[in-house]
């Protein structure tokens, strides 16, 4: 009896745990904060020194970041993220409003650290 019921307690536990990760994957809609960063690597040269142009994977990456930001909170989340870890790396202001447009890509989530990211849509 005591091992049918441990058996049960553990199968459970499982159950429990497969549940939870469940709820969270589908939670999550975008890319966090440091997979976004993370993901921009390829751009650091240019957003940090005299470079006059990204280059082609610096611009997939922007792509990609910016396809992830699918909901209003998620902009939100990545305008937040830039905010405070753009001055932290470094990143030249007006290099980073010139991205989108150097890259020929349009982004939902304005890269100005001037922006109010609670009034993003």
């Amino acid at each position: 009896m005591e091992k049918k019921l441990v058996s049960f307690s553990w199968s459970l536990g499982v159950l429990a745990f497969i549940m939870i990760l469940a709820v969270k994957s589908k939670s999550v809609d975008a890319m966090s904060c440091e997979d976004a960063l993370t993901a921009l690597m390829p751009c650091r040269p240019f957003l940090t020194t005299g470079v006059d142009s990204p280059d082609p994977p610096c611009c997939q990456a922007v792509a990609t970041v910016t396809a992830s930001a699918t909901t209003t909170l998620a902009r939100r989340e990545l305008c937040r993220c830039f905010e405070k870890a753009g001055p932290a790396l470094g990143v030249i202001p007006d290099k980073a409003k010139q991205l989108p447009q150097k890259c020929g890509i349009s982004v939902p989530v304005p890269i100005d650290p001037t922006i109010n990211c609670d009034t993003i849509k």
